[in-house]
């Protein structure tokens, strides 16, 4: 049986950490964990969630709740209500409903403070790291018989009906997401024919149906190249090889790259500049016959080299664009492989090498995000099989495996401290001190030993990185990397306890360090006013252009987002309330430009488009709650006006919001199938309300909204999985499983205490 242990390093000599392991959280099989009677429950999980799969695509994420809650012996205590046809919300249920899911919560704490969570969604992020490990021979030692079963369980359970595989869990199928999927099933063990359900037939079948693998996008056409040498003598990835070499005004360099593709492509162009492929084996034969429709040795891999399949393209190429690639492969590539250019390239890949080392140890080896980290992997083996680095990186697999009741699924990058920062946050609202003070002390001291203390190591400004000290991350300490809307929750949180009994909750961050944070805010705001995410936005917009990805747009070059805007407004507004002599006339220029960067992107309907959430209704949120925490009100700012106006006209019949992931694809609002709602987004949509001051105009929409998310909470306070909520890339959802419990608190809470009840 599965359990899931926290803040464990064990006796790994190639691992090392920050903190202790603060925030870490790895799964580990025991045969003789757990009574029967338990092992018979997880069971019951994983063949309920088989049976209702097509209905609701993300996983509950319930084997560690199990354990968890077993673990702390949680039982709940506070009686259930609910709300009749006609009634009214009384102060009295609404509290009680907040209370029942704050207990509940509380009780998911991790022992050093922070809240898990897988953080997945993506079908793509497997079948690389079981290619990476069979390439490099650590298949069945990385991964033993347990974990290659669970991952099977997984790649099963996500089969559409029509036998491929999406983007993301909720998604249609696409050839990069079905090829790459029925590779990774063969490579694990499954025949041509074999798999549940005829998993391996119908994706093969799928495969052949739409065209053949050589219509697999640019990111396929490059793993293919890897494992089943695709294109021998060509340039899959379509990008200069080896980029770190060029000079800095040429514009692909990686100054001007957005931070998560330039670590896709430094791996990338090392790989293929050392010109590597897998050895050719037996299987690697039968999967070079199976994924197409005419003999491998007969294809003309110049003519498919643009080629993608319609269901995988989102972001075309302009003929430019590959009339470069095209050129430069022409051009650059017969002199590139002869002497004395061929030295040029030698010294290209050292100075690659020398980036992704970097990046390697100043992340710890967990690196930026899951698919930055099987490169960077790999490439370290084709380096040196027996050099520590490839060492260092095996043993940080375990901070990427995820496991629910749908299986082992690779996560994106660890949510710890975005998860822990807004569930605080939640608990913080309901103002309940007396009954979660230890909730609320072993959170604070997860944020206290979570901040990151140092600046990358050495002269960071040349390997392309931006400050971080005082940052907060997405995931825990030793990953490292910076984000704005992580950093900019984390602060309120600790400005939020820092105002608070210490004996209850601990005793507050050192101001300096609080500064620390400020600056990290202050290096990410563009001159626009809009904030970026993890490193300063200054590319020009036009480069987005030369994106290489089909499957995703706006991703070449970092950019300012509305919701990270909005979350450093409400921190900054925060802290100078608290610090305020502390760059005053700077947090003053920074809070007015941030809030007219807000305004002047609003959408013509009021609504703002969101990039990190399902979609309209999420940004919408943010940007009221950062209008409002700006001094912005309904009455004198328009742009308040028409942001309450666009969530009021979409407000469902049963007092809910329902937004489709498509809104996020199509750029446009898409309501759910059938109208449905989703409690998640009725929660965001409830909260900008009340930031808007709906409850002063017209409060009818409110305890509509608040009657529908009480009435849906379960017997044990927690509420139900419903659609997939986060966001990527535009076309790429996130499952963020503690959203289904962080927003509905924190949305009972505001309202129970900013809306006048009986």
């Amino acid at each position: 049986m599965w359990k899931l242990k926290i803040a464990d390093g064990g006796n790994n000599p190639y691992i090392h950490s920050t903190n202790n392991f603060v925030g870490r959280q790895i799964w580990e099989f025991d045969p003789d964990y757990g009574t029967p009677e338990e092992r018979a429950e997880v069971e019951a999980a994983r063949e309920n969630y088989w049976k209702n799969r097509f209905q609701v695509r993300p996983s509950s994420d319930l084997l560690w709740r199990m354990q968890f809650l077993k673990e702390k012996r949680f039982r709940q205590t506070i009686r259930q209500v609910k709300v009749e046809n006609e009634e009214e919300i009384t102060y009295e249920t609404a509290t009680t409903a907040m209370r029942r899911a704050a207990h509940f919560f509380s009780a998911l704490q991790a022992s050093d403070g922070h809240w898990p969570a897988e953080n997945s969604g993506p079908l793509f992020l497997i079948p690389p790291l079981v290619m990476c490990l069979y390439i490099t021979g650590h298949l069945k030692t990385a991964l033993p018989e347990e974990y290659r079963k669970e991952m099977l369980r997984f790649i099963y359970c996500h089969q559409n009906e029509d036998g491929g595989w999406g983007l993301h869990v909720e998604g249609h199928s696409n050839m990069y997401c079905t090829v790459l999927n029925y590779i990774c099933m063969r490579i694990l063990g499954e025949g041509p024919d074999g798999g549940k359900d005829n998993a391996c037939s119908r994706a093969r079948k799928w495969i052949l149906g739409h065209g053949g693998a050589i219509s697999i996008p640019t990111w396929g056409k490059a793993w293919l190249s890897i494992y089943l040498a695709y294109l021998i003598g060509q340039d899959a990835i379509q990008c200069p090889q080896s980029f770190g070499s060029f000079p800095l005004f040429f514009l692909y360099n990686q100054t001007k790259m957005w931070c998560f593709f330039r670590l896709v492509y430094m791996p990338m162009s090392y790989l293929y500049g050392k010109r590597f492929v897998a050895p050719i084996d037996p299987l690697i034969l039968q999967l070079r016959e199976e994924i197409h429709t005419q003999p491998y040795n007969k294809i003309n891999w110049k003519k498919v080299r643009h080629l993608c399949a319609k269901e995988d393209l989102y972001f075309p190429h302009l003929l430019i664009q590959d009339l470069v690639w095209d050129g430069i492969y022409i051009f650059t590539e017969p002199f590139l492989t002869r002497w004395p250019f061929n030295k040029l390239r030698e010294r290209a890949l050292e100075i690659t090498m020398k980036h992704i080392h970097y990046e390697d140890e100043n992340s710890r080896y967990i690196e930026i995000a899951s698919v930055e980290k099987v490169l960077c992997m790999l490439a370290c083996w084709v380096e040196d099989p027996n050099g520590d680095y490839f060492k260092k990186h095996l043993a940080r697999l375990p901070d990427y495996i995820w496991i629910g009741e749908d299986g082992i699924k690779k996560q994106n990058v660890g949510s710890q401290l975005w998860d822990t920062s807004l569930g605080l946050e939640a608990l913080l609202a309901c103002q309940l001190t007396d009954e979660i003070g230890p909730t609320l002390r072993k959170g604070h001291d997860f944020l206290n030993k979570s901040q990151v203390r140092d600046n990358p190591s050495g002269d960071f400004r040349s390997m392309y990185r931006n400050i971080c000290k005082g940052s907060w991350t997405f995931s825990d300490r030793d990953q490292g990397w910076q984000v704005s809307d992580c950093t900019a929750e984390g602060l309120k949180c600790c400005l939020l306890l820092s105002v608070m009994p210490p004996e209850i909750v601990g005793e507050k961050i050192e101001p300096e360090r609080l500064y620390d944070a400020i600056n990290v805010l202050f290096s990410l705001q563009s001159k626009n006013g809009g904030v970026s995410a993890w490193e300063p936005a200054g590319s020009a917009r036009w480069l987005e252009l030369l994106n290489p990805s089909e499957m995703f747009e706006d991703v070449f070059i970092e950019q300012q987002y509305v919701e990270c805007t909005a979350s450093a407004i409400d921190a900054v507004v925060l802290f100078k309330k608290l610090h305020p002599g502390h760059r005053k006339q700077e947090i003053e220029n920074f809070i007015r430009k941030a809030v007219q960067y807000i305004e002047e992107i609003q959408m013509p309907d009021g609504s703002w488009y969101g990039n990190w959430g399902v979609c309209f209704t999420y940004a919408t949120w943010f940007a009221l709650r950062g209008l409002t925490a700006a001094g912005r009100t309904y009455h004198d700012c328009l742009a308040v006006r028409k942001g309450a106006g666009f969530l009021l006209k979409l407000q469902l019949d049963d007092g809910g919001w329902g937004e489709s992931y498509l809104s996020c694809k199509d750029k446009k609002f898409t309501p759910l199938e059938g109208n449905r709602s989703n409690l998640v987004q009725t929660a965001w949509c409830l909260m900008g309300l009340i930031h808007s001051g709906q409850a002063e105009r017209d409060p009818s929409p409110l305890h509509r909204a608040a009657k529908l998310l009480i009435n849906s909470q379960k017997e044990d306070g927690d509420f139900p999985q419903q659609e997939v909520a986060g966001a990527s890339l535009r076309s790429l959802m996130i499952h963020y499983p503690n959203y289904r419990n962080t927003y509905p608190l924190w949305a009972l809470a505001e309202y129970r205490q900013r809306v006048p009840l009986p």
